[in-house]
This record gives C-alpha cells, structure tokens and sequence, in this order.
C-alpha cells in the first residue's frame, strides 16, 4: 500500500507538471535546496482554490519511505528521481544547477512538460507516458493552427458560395494562403479568409492536425516590438554588442527561437532579441475577393499605364521649371509630376546623404521610414514614419515581378522606395547612408503601391 502511494506521489507530481499550461500556474521561490537540490528551488501547485507545495508532497513522501522496511528502501531513489528532474525550464529560466537563481514566478514551459512526462523513473525502474494526461503538449498557437485551412495547390482554389462547383467563384485562396476553419459540409470547407467567406473543396487544402506542421511552414513568424528603442544584439545576452535600433511597433521577421531569445532579421544584419521586449505571432496570406482582385489588376494596369507616359516626358525640363525644396547646403529640384517614376528620380537626389536613426531629413539624416515618408510628403501624400505600418499603405502588389517604380517595398524592420530594373533606393545604415540597391538583397514582406 505505501509503495503504491509512493509511486503514485510521484506520478501526481509529473502530472501537475504536466498540466502547468492549463490555468495552473507553477510558483517558484528561492528557499528549498532540499525539493529540488540542484536548482534550490520550491515549487508551488497553485489553483483558485488552494496550493499545494512540492516540499509537502516530498514531506508526505518522506514519512512513508522511513515507515517502509529495509526491503522497500529502493523506494527513496524512485522518489529522489522523481523530485529532482534536472533542468526544468521555468520561462525563460533553466531551473538545474544554476546557484545564481534567487527567485521567479513563470510557467514551465511546454516543450519541457513534454521531456518531464516522457521521461518520469517510477519505483519499478519504469518509464510512464503521461502525455495523454498532460495533454497534447502543443502550445495554443499551434493548438489554434488545428483551426486552419491551407491551400495546397499549384496556383490557386476558388473559394464559392455554396458548397458545390455550380457556386459562384467570390474568391480565390492562392497556394499556401489560411482561412479560418467554420464547418464541413460534403467535403467542402466553409472557410473566413480576409474580406472573403465561402466554400473550398476539402481535397484542395488541408486542416486540422495535419494543418499545424504545415502552418509552420507557410505562416511567417513575426516579432513585434513592444519598447520604445529595441536593441537589437550580436549575440543573445544583454552585455552583447549593440548591432542596430529598433522603434515600438516595428515588426522583425524571426528565423531562430531559443530561450529568452529570437533571431531577427534587420538592415544590419541577422542579430538577437530579448523576448521581454517583443510579442510573437504568426501572420498568413488570406484569400482574395474578386472584387479585391479586380482593383488590384486594375490599378495595376493604371500604373503600368503612367510609368510609360512619364517615361517619356521630359523629367530633367520639368524639374527645373518646378519649385525649390530642402537644401542644407545644396539645391534640389522639387518634382511636379505624380508618378512613380517622379518619386523614384526625386528621391534619388538624396542618395549620399546620411542615415539617422529616427531622423526625417532627407538632406541632415532619414532613417528608412522617415527617408520614405518624407520622399513622398513632397507629393501630398502622407505616410506614417513605421516601417511596419507602411506594410497596411496604399494597395497591395503580387509579387516583384508586378511592382513599379514609386512602389514602397517592405522587408523585416526595413522599408524601401522600389526604383524599376530589380533595385531600391533606401536609407539604408548609419554606415552606408541613402543608397540604391538590389530590392532582392533582402526576403521581401510585401509591397505596396501609393500613387
């Protein structure tokens, strides 16, 4: 009878554990060498009604392991190992032979419940799977991915308003596009994607458990910057060096997780950020409309239009017979015209000039979003001095190959005016300035046409 108890002590321990992410919060004060003696940690189970300490479920454990023969003594090593599981992460905390621990209060993290629950010795010298019991062990973002449906096609599936092919087309969801998972009928998905609700034929896309690798996958990792200036560093820690600044509300692309730490992409390079400073989300192309798609093919025919008729007027006689801008030691010609093409060839007189982080000078110092912003209020156009909120200007473009000049091209904390012939002109580093680049130096977020 002990030794079950015994056992089963154990067993509510890892199951507690286990169950951390479910409303249960897991407390840790820096007090009890003798609960978790490598880490000096005490752990606390608490819910709205009561707590319940590790060190009482140790002490109740005590009691019965000196009451037990010498025959049973082999029982105090099952529960040792069951109490002293050695690196459980705690936040961003890995709680395990690390003295310089004082206190924290976070949750275990679900990657950790699952190698607790894998891998609890019990009294027998066995191992116990408890995954069923702690749950699935994905973290609500994923456990939300199961709600999804993917495209997975060659280019697109139309989405219909009614649950057969005779439905009218009111959309498309492109290749790796996500909706929003609403009912099933007939094989057919009843999906909410953007401004678009209808139907998709099931055979095209894919959903729930098979939906959450495949998000991954698709879905681009986003972290948004929650402090005003967000170091961005060489390396995770925060004595490292400084490799760029970051305003509040910017959003960074995220290529690596570890703990208490992502990999983000800036102008400058690949560098790391603190988790403390950033949320995470994962962001997914949605479906078109066709009135959506109508716009945009049409808009991009406008375009296409005025480039060609601005490429042929006499820019160089226009300039100079329009008005004066900023000088700072130096004339500029203010363009009349309002094509792109007129944006491109007035901000290019600013190429040389330097980068200044939240500057918006286009001649004493712009950083990227102030260069674009600035650039473009000498066309009566007003544009806000983020790069992330100029991801939400103007109208969407599909693709490079569809952008033209005066396009603003956004990428992960950076922002760029799209110049034709595959480049950008940009205020780049505070290294390199205003310059022209390659618009593919970069993985391109999305692009934006204004005028």
């Amino acid at each position: 009878m002990k030794k079950n108890s015994l056992k089963w002590t154990a067993c509510a321990l890892a199951v507690a554990v286990g169950f951390t992410g479910t409303g249960i919060e897991v407390k840790a004060t820096g007090n009890v060498g003798s609960v978790l003696p490598s880490a000096g940690i005490e752990f606390s189970l608490q819910d709205e009604e009561k707590t319940t300490s590790l060190s009482s479920l140790k002490e109740e454990s005590d009691k019965e392991a000196t009451e037990m023969d010498e025959t049973e003594g082999g029982q105090e090593n099952a529960q040792d190992e069951a109490l002293q599981v050695a690196g459980i992460t705690v936040g961003s905390a890995q709680l395990g032979g690390f003295s310089d621990l004082a206190s924290t209060s976070e949750k275990i993290s679900k990657e950790r419940v699952r190698e607790i629950v894998d891998t609890v010795v019990f009294s027998e010298g066995y191992t116990r799977d408890l995954k069923e019991a702690a749950g699935s062990g994905l973290s609500e973002e994923e456990e939300s991915f199961k709600n999804l449906v993917i495209a997975k096609v060659n280019d697109y599936v139309n989405v219909r308003s009614i649950p057969s092919e005779e439905g009218e087309i009111v959309g498309k969801l492109y290749n790796k596009s996500v909706g929003s998972f609403i009912e099933e009928e007939d094989g057919w998905y009843k999906i909410s994607s953007g401004s678009v609700e209808g139907y998709v034929k099931g055979e095209y896309c894919v959903t729930g458990d098979a939906a959450v690798d495949y998000a991954k996958e698709v879905g681009t990792r986003i972290a948004t910057v929650t402090t005003t200036t967000l170091k961005v560093r060489e390396q995770p820690g925060l004595e490292e060096t400084v490799l760029g600044l970051v305003p509040i509300e910017d959003e960074l692309i995220v290529t690596e997780e570890m703990d208490g730490w992502v990999k983000v992409n800036i102008e400058e390079g690949d560098g790391y950020v603190s988790m403390d400073y950033v949320t995470l989300s994962t962001e997914f192309v949605k479906a078109e409309s066709i009135a959506e798609e109508k716009a945009r093919l049409a808009k991009e025919e406008e375009a296409r239009k005025a480039a060609q008729a601005a490429a042929r007027k006499k820019t160089a006689e226009n300039k100079a017979a329009g008005s004066k801008s900023e000088s700072g030691g130096k004339t500029y010609a203010n363009p009349t015209g309002s094509s792109g093409a007129d944006v491109v060839q007035f901000a290019k007189q600013f190429v040389g000039n330097p980068y200044v982080y939240g500057g918006t000078s286009l001649t004493n110092g712009a950083d990227c979003s102030g260069f674009v912003m600035s650039v473009y209020k000498n066309f009566g156009v007003n544009l806000p001095h983020s790069s992330a909120a100029d991801r939400n200007v103007g109208a969407a473009v599909n693709g490079l190959e569809n952008a033209q000049p005066g396009d603003i091209i956004c990428y992960s904390g950076h922002v760029g005016i799209y110049a034709g012939n595959g480049q950008i002109v940009h205020a780049s580093t505070s290294r390199t300035g205003i310059i022209v680049s390659s618009a593919t130096y970069r993985s391109i977020l999305s692009i934006r046409r204004i005028l």
